[in-house]
C-alpha cells in the first residue's frame, strides 16, 4: 500500500490512522442505523401487527399500522436533531474523546431496547430504541468530522474528512447484506440485526482508551500547551510540530479577544453569518439533492429492468456508494472541495434529468409509481423476459446518480463545516449544520411518497431544479479550503466582509468571480511547489 505523507513529506503515522478509524467507527454506526431497519421492514410490520392482536384480539387495521411504522423509521431523524444540537455543549465541558466515548451508552441503550423488543412482546421498545439510536448517530455525525479535522495534518484534512462519508456508506452497505433473509433478515433473526449496533459500540469504547484528546482542544480550550505538543508528536511521529503550536496560538489568541459564540451569536455577528449560511446551503445540498428519493425509487426502477431480486440490485447501489466514496478520498486534495462538490451537482442534475425521462418512457400510461406494483405499468420487453436500451438507461441514471452523489454532496458538507470556523465557533457550527441536515433527511423521509403519487416520475424535476440552484451557490459563494489552515479560512470571512468580489486560486491559478456586495472576500495563496496529495 502506497505510503500517504503530508505537506512536509513526513508518513501519516499508525497512531493517526488508529485515532481516525475509531473516530470513524461512529460514522459506521450512523450508516448502518440508517440502512439496518429497510431490509426486514414486512417482518417488524408483522410482528407490530401480531403484537395488538395479542393485546385486543383484533389486528392492527391497515392505516394505523402505516402510521406506526412510518413513526418507527422517522423517529430515528428526530433523535439525530437532538443529538446534533447538543454536540456544541457537550464538547467544550468534555472535550472530543470523551464525549465520543460517553456517546456510545445510547448506542448500548438503543440496540439493548431494539433486541429485546420481541422477546417483551413490545413493539415501543423499537420506537424508544430508534429514538435513543438516533440521538447517537446525531452525535456522531458531528463529532467524528470535528475530531478528525482537528486531528489530521492540513494537507490531508480533506482526505480524512471523506472518511467519515465513507464509513457511512460502509455501514449502510453492511446492514443491506446483513439484512438478507438468509443472514441476519429473517422471521426470527431480525432484532438481532437491529441489536447488531451494540458490537461496534464496544469496540469503538475499547480503541477510544488509547486515543489522545484533540491538541486543538487541549491547546485552545484547555490551555494546556505541553499536552498539546505530546498529542501531536505521537500523531504526527516527530517533534517538529512548532508549525501547528504557533497555528493554534494564534487561533488561542485572537479566540482571547472574543466572547464565547453560541448558537444566536453565528447569524449575528457579520463575520460568522456567512459562513454559517454556506454550512447550512451545503447540508441542505446534501439532503434536498435526491439521493434518498433515488435510493428508495431504486427498487423499481430495477424490476422495470427485468431484474427480479431487487434487493440485490439495492445492495448494487450500496456497492456504487462505498466505491465512489473511496475515490473522492483520493480526489479531494487534488481537485479540492469546491471543484468536486460542483462536478457532483453537475453529475446529479444530468442524471436527475436522464431518469425522468427514462421513466416515463417505460411508464407512458401514467400509473402511480407509489400506489404499489399491481398498478404500476411494466414495459412490454420487461414483461416478456427481455431489457430495453431505455430500461438500460434508467438503471445507469440510477449508478450515475449515486456516483456523483459520493464524489462530493455526499462527503463534502460534513467536514467542510469544521474547516470554515475557527476553534470558538466551531462546536455552535457543527451542530446547527448537523441539525439542519438532520431536518432536511426528515422533511424528505416524511414528504417524498405523497411526492411521488402526485408527481410520478417527473418528481426529479423538484430535485433538478434544486440541484441547479446549489450549483449555483456553490459557484457563487463557497470557496476553495484546500490547503489553507483554519484560522486562514476563519480570517478570509473576518477580515474581507463587505468586498465585492470572492477570490478563489488554485493551483492552476487565481480565478475572480463576481458576487454580490455581501459576500465575502477569499485569497488562497498556496506555497511555491508545494506537494499534491
Amino acid at each position: 500500500m502506497e505510503k500517504m505523507k503530508d505537506s512536509k513529506g513526513k508518513q501519516v503515522t499508525w497512531c493517526l490512522m488508529f485515532c481516525v478509524s475509531t473516530a470513524v467507527i461512529g460514522s459506521l454506526q450512523f450508516g448502518y442505523n440508517t440502512g439496518v431497519i429497510n431490509a426486514p421492514d414486512e417482518k417488524v410490520q408483522n410482528f407490530i401487527r401480531n403484537v395488538t392482536q395479542e393485546r385486543s384480539g383484533e389486528p392492527m387495521d391497515k392505516s394505523t399500522l402505516t402510521t406506526v411504522w412510518s413513526v418507527t423509521v422517522s423517529i430515528f431523524n428526530v433523535g439525530g436533531m437532538i443529538g446534533s444540537l447538543t454536540v456544541g455543549t457537550l464538547v467544550d465541558k468534555l472535550g472530543r474523546r470523551k464525549c465520543m466515548l460517553l456517546s456510545n451508552i445510547l448506542a448500548l441503550i438503543g440496540g439493548g431496547l431494539m433486541g429485546l423488543s420481541s422477546m417483551c412482546t413490545s413493539y415501543e421498545l423499537i420506537i424508544v430504541g430508534r429514538l435513543v439510536i438516533g440521538a447517537f448517530c446525531g452525535l456522531c455525525t458531528g463529532l467524528t468530522p470535528m475530531y478528525v479535522g482537528e486531528i489530521a495534518p492540513t494537507a490531508l484534512r480533506g482526505a480524512f474528512g471523506t472518511l467519515h462519508q465513507l464509513g457511512v456508506v460502509i455501514g449502510i452497505l453492511i446492514a443491506q447484506i446483513l439484512g438478507l433473509e438468509l443472514l441476519l433478515g429473517s422471521q426470527y433473526l431480525w432484532p438481532l440485526l437491529l441489536a447488531l449496533t451494540v458490537v461496534p459500540a464496544v469496540l469503538q469504547c475499547v480503541m477510544l482508551i488509547f486515543c489522545p484528546e484533540s491538541p486543538r482542544y487541549l491547546l485552545i480550550t484547555l490551555n494546556q500547551e505541553e499536552e498539546a505538543r505530546q498529542v501531536l508528536t505521537r500523531l504526527r511521529g516527530h517533534s517538529d510540530v512548532e508549525d501547528d503550536i504557533h497555528e493554534m496560538k494564534e487561533e488561542a489568541l485572537k479566540m482571547s479577544m472574543e466572547k464565547k459564540v453560541s448558537i444566536p451569536e453565528l447569524f449575528r455577528n457579520s463575520a460568522y453569518r456567512q459562513p454559517i449560511i454556506i454550512a447550512i446551503i451545503l447540508q441542505l445540498s446534501q439532503q434536498l439533492s435526491g439521493i434518498n428519493a433515488v435510493i428508495y425509487y431504486s427498487t423499481k426502477i430495477f424490476r422495470y429492468a427485468g431484474i427480479t431480486e431487487a434487493v440485490y440490485a439495492t445492495i448494487g447501489v450500496g456497492a456504487v456508494n462505498t466505491l465512489f466514496t473511496v475515490i473522492s478520498l483520493f480526489l479531494v486534495e487534488r481537485a479540492g472541495r469546491r471543484t468536486l462538490h460542483m462536478v457532483g451537482l453537475a453529475g446529479m442534475t444530468v442524471c436527475a434529468l436522464l431518469m425522468t425521462i427514462s421513466l416515463e418512457l417505460l411508464n407512458p400510461t401514467g400509473a402511480k409509481a407509489g400506489s404499489g406494483a399491481n398498478t404500476t405499468a411494466i414495459p412490454e420487453s420487461v414483461s416478456a423476459g427481455g431489457t430495453s436500451a431505455i430500461s438500460v438507461l434508467a438503471i445507469l441514471a440510477v449508478f450515475g446518480f449515486v456516483a456523483s452523489f459520493e464524489m462530493g454532496p455526499g462527503p463534502i458538507p460534513w467536514f467542510i463545516v469544521a474547516e470554515l470556523f475557527a476553534q470558538g465557533p466551531r462546536p455552535a457550527a457543527i451542530a446547527v449544520a448537523g441539525c439542519c441536515n438532520w431536518t432536511a433527511s426528515f422533511l424528505v423521509g416524511l414528504l417524498f411518497p405523497k411526492l411521488l403519487d402526485l408527481c410520478q416520475a417527473y418528481v426529479f424535476i423538484i430535485f433538478l431544479v434544486l440541484l441547479i440552484i446549489f450549483f449555483m451557490f456553490t459557484y457563487f459563494r463557497v470557496p476553495e479550503t484546500k490547503g489553507r489552515t483554519f484560522e486562514d479560512i476563519a480570517s478570509g470571512f473576518s477580515n474581507a466582509a463587505g468586498s465585492n468580489a470572492a477570490n478563489y486560486t488554485s493551483p492552476e491559478g487565481a480565478i475572480t468571480m463576481p458576487v454580490s456586495p455581501s459576500s465575502e472576500k477569499f485569497q488562497m495563496t498556496e506555497m511555491a511547489g508545494q506537494e499534491k496529495s
